[in-house]
């Protein structure tokens, strides 16, 4: 199959828990161009006020960036194979998150 049409790009669902509001900001993400593969990862609480969804990029692994997303006392880890530049990936979750 051929990316030449706008291809959205994949989710893998490998976990039964997710942050609350987090897969259809990740199905939103999915969809923007230079988005090739989600990986939702482990999930840990966190200690302090429970907080809304919070996602940020935070280290670059070997294709793209790992992203923690916070919400309600709990982390989670979330990777993300990309073309993009960091700045570039914070600034459209930041754009993702303010709909």
């Amino acid at each position: 199959m051929s990316r030449s049409r706008k291809q959205a790009g994949r989710i893998v669902l490998n976990h039964s828990t997710h942050l609350p509001g987090l897969l259809p900001l990740l199905a939103r993400l999915a969809e923007e161009p230079g988005i090739k593969t989600i990986t939702p990862g482990r999930i840990a609480p966190v200690k302090g006020r429970p907080t809304p969804l919070r996602v940020r990029v935070t280290t670059p692994i070997i294709g793209g960036y790992k992203l923690q997303a916070r919400a309600q006392g709990s982390v989670q880890e979330v990777f993300v194979v990309t073309d993009m530049a960091a700045d570039d990936l914070q600034t459209l979750l930041n754009r993702l998150l303010a709909r």
